[in-house]
């Protein structure tokens, strides 16, 4: 049997993909508007997605599709419920950024912490070339040694940020579930977390529950000081909310690598934030070239192995 294999967003991956070891069609399209989503999967049998989304009246226009290879680890994009009950094996991507985006977390929660962005506007500004002594003491800097981070999020990345605070000599705070009634062991409340934490770090998929789980309430627990950071998916965060709590002084600063909506093309409350203790950057913390190379081979046998019938990191 010869399968079609449509990738919806192939501009979205760079690097090399293998060819499966079966007989296949491969067809690649960079982008795919919404509308032209249909017309695109009719006759594939495994469509590859990153940000194109299949929805439940997609997907029942297309028949044919047997399988959905997600090439990210979110899976927001799928209607699950559409897929288990018409029997679509959806499979995504696992592990791979379990080095950068801690990497790119920490960038973002050192320049913070240590006010980079504060100094350049003021070495900028000549402050250093009018100063009376060799330095200036014009911001706060603040070591992440034996400061408190806070995870929300504890699969493969939240480990991953273990592993790199500890190296850093943090004190580590496991969140558990928002609102959860039971407390699982190595968890903390959320509550306590988000009130104990010198730096929150957000690390866990976008759902129902999990939409703007921080806002007004939560910025008003947390420390005057405490950073926030976010590299995981924007809708995470009320950034109407969190816009007023760093122009109020209300939190210390955030970092953000992801927004409610991408690209951001009516705008976002976040997009022009001129503000020391704010860094913004463009849904990259994943897409270390190493990292995307794990991705693509990791893609590659999770086709290879729904084909041979024994499908591998099946979301159900």
């Amino acid at each position: 049997m010869k399968h079609t294999i449509v990738f919806l967003d192939r501009a979205s991956l760079i690097a090399d993909l293998r060819a499966p070891a079966f007989a296949h069609a491969w067809i690649d399209h960079d982008q795919t508007r919404p509308e032209d989503v249909v017309a695109r999967i009719q006759g594939a049998d495994i469509v590859i997605v990153n940000k194109v989304k299949l929805s439940a009246d997609i997907l029942a226009q297309a028949p044919s599709v047997k399988m959905i290879a997600v090439s990210a680890t979110g899976t927001d994009i799928v209607d699950l419920a559409y897929c288990r009950a018409h029997g679509i094996v959806v499979s995504n991507i696992r592990g791979y950024a379990v080095h950068t985006v801690p990497e790119h977390a920490f960038m973002l929660m050192l320049a913070l912490r240590r006010n980079l962005l504060g100094w350049r506007e003021d070495v900028g500004a000549g402050l250093w070339q009018k100063a009376d002594q060799f330095c200036l003491f014009t911001r706060p800097v603040n070591d992440l040694y034996g400061s408190t981070l806070g995870l929300v999020g504890y699969g493969s990345l939240g480990h991953g940020m273990q592993k790199v605070a500890e190296a850093f000599g943090m004190r580590v705070l496991v969140a558990e579930h928002k609102n959860a009634a039971t407390i699982r062991e190595g968890h903390t409340p959320f509550d306590s977390v988000i009130q104990a934490a010198d730096v929150i770090s957000l690390h866990t998929p976008l759902t129902a529950e999990t939409r703007h789980m921080i806002s007004t309430r939560e910025f008003g627990l947390m420390k005057p000081t405490a950073i926030l950071i976010n590299t995981a998916r924007g809708n995470l965060v009320d950034e109407a909310a969190l816009a007023e709590a760093l122009k109020s002084g209300r939190i210390g600063g955030a970092g953000f690598d992801v927004l409610a909506v991408e690209p951001p093309r009516e705008g976002s409350p976040l997009l022009h934030l001129d503000l020391p203790n704010f860094i913004l950057t463009p849904h990259v913390a994943w897409s270390s070239r190493e990292a995307m190379q794990t991705l693509a081979d990791q893609l590659v046998d999770n086709i290879e192995a729904f084909v041979a019938g024994r499908p591998s990191n099946v979301v159900t």
